[in-house]
């Protein structure tokens, strides 16, 4: 085993020290006169070998505790070494900003709808405030301090502090850090709870007025979300090789989502439960028809890596096929549906027009968005198919949910009898006789 050096620590010369040391070290002559003096100011310089074994070294000013912090420090790094706990403080001095560099290309999410929910808590929230900051300066109680000033909404903070602290408990599998800054923090709001009038989705007769103010092209699309249930990617991505009109099904296979802009056919819907394969009712099957009338779909079968292949696509806009100029050159229009542009220009100006839109504020974001929503189909069906007697299970399968309790407490609200069904109820057991029992 090889024997440490005797002189480490060791004292390291100044420039600015007059001891004989220094001096010698250091002439007068062209480092200029200093003050003669018997002890040096120089640092003293620890040097240890890491776990790779490079060599490495630390100074310490008289400041910071000079020979004693040396050999404290000494100690302290053999041990953690010998012990496996060694952490290289250089590798906390990196920024967040580098470090998501590093990180981020190894746990992109593949889909799409995850990547730019993640991507948008980073940009906006945590690298305007963290990005320039270096790892190991990250407290706790700051990080707590700016959840509660700066970011905004429940659904917010969930997942900022959720991506936050992923970032950083990697850091601490990297050896970067020792502990994870953000392992407490806690939220600091809690959700706010919605009036129940926004919750509950249009009745039967507002349904049918919105669908008289929907444009004629667009009432197949809004009549086969009425009777499905399909979430927005599902029913505008719904290709023909998946619709059996004569079984009366519709297979959810595909779906298309959009990527900042930029439409993208994607094979995994929401969840796994999302595959699945609905039921039509005469309703449904008559507005796909209709549809297919207009505009017939391919049948062929092709596969996502092949692209969006609008021509497959049964629920389409109505320039479908049509070409125009882009930079002087024709190109021939998809029509594919967008769902910002079908709410702004179809879905808002009908409710507007039957007077039931109403904005509906968030009180802690600020964000307001009009009720009915195009999503309220979901929760309608929902009630309806529990109006029905028909059981949560077979609810689920058919919205796609993976868990039939959410099919309850998030998607089935009362009926507008409901006052009057429940006072039945409990006057039906008024005319019965108490009994004494031993």
């Amino acid at each position: 085993m090889a024997r440490r050096a005797a002189n480490n620590p060791r004292q390291m010369r100044s420039k600015t020290c007059g001891c004989p040391l220094c001096v010698e070290h250091y002439p007068p002559a062209e480092h200029g006169e200093r003050k003669k003096r018997r002890d040096c100011l120089g640092s003293w310089q620890a040097r240890y070998r890491d776990p790779t074994g490079d060599q490495k070294a630390r100074n310490f000013t008289k400041e910071d505790g000079g020979k004693t912090a040396a050999d404290a420090f000494l100690d302290k790094t053999r041990t953690a070494v010998r012990e496996r706990t060694y952490l290289d403080p250089t590798r906390g001095e990196i920024t967040l900003g580098a470090w998501w560099k590093e990180w981020w290309p190894g746990h992109e999410p593949e889909k799409t709808t995850t990547r730019n929910r993640k991507l948008s808590s980073w940009t906006v929230h945590i690298e305007p405030k963290w990005g320039r900051r270096k790892l190991i300066s990250i407290r706790s109680t700051e990080v707590q301090a700016w959840m509660r000033t700066d970011v905004k909404g429940y659904a917010t903070q969930v997942k900022v502090r959720e991506l936050f602290r992923a970032l950083m408990r990697d850091a601490v599998q990297d050896d970067r850090i020792v502990k994870n800054p953000l392992a407490g923090v806690a939220l600091t709001t809690s959700p706010v709870a919605k009036h129940p009038d926004d919750l509950k989705p249009p009745t039967e007769e507002q349904y049918a007025e919105i669908r008289e103010a929907i444009p004629i092209w667009y009432r197949p699309l809004v009549d086969f979300t009425h009777e499905t249930g399909l979430r927005w990617s599902e029913v505008s991505g719904l290709r023909g090789c998946y619709l059996d009109l004569e079984e009366g099904t519709a297979d959810v296979r595909h779906i298309i989502v959009d990527d900042t802009g930029t439409l993208l056919r994607q094979a995994m819907p929401k969840t796994v439960a999302g595959y699945r394969t609905v039921p039509l009712t005469t309703r449904a099957v008559e507005a796909a028809s209709l549809m297919l009338e207009r505009l017939p779909a391919s049948l062929e079968t092709t596969a996502v890596n092949d692209g969006l292949c609008p021509d497959e696509v049964v629920f389409r806009g109505p320039k479908a096929g049509e070409s125009r100029k882009w930079h002087g050159k024709p190109v021939q229009m998809d029509s594919l549906l967008r769902g910002p542009n079908f709410r702004r220009r179809v879905w808002i100006p009908a409710i507007k027009e039957v007077g039931l839109a109403r904005l509906i504020k968030n009180p802690e974001t600020g964000r307001e968005e009009y009720w009915p929503r195009f999503h309220d189909y979901r929760h309608a069906l929902a009630s309806r198919l529990h109006k029905a007697g028909v059981s949560e299970k077979d609810t689920q399968l058919m919205l796609g949910q993976e868990r039939g309790g959410r099919v309850t407490w998030i998607y089935t609200h009362g009926s507008e009898d409901s006052a009057a069904t429940l006072r039945a109820a409990l006057e039906a057991g008024t005319g019965r006789h108490l009994r004494a029992v031993s």
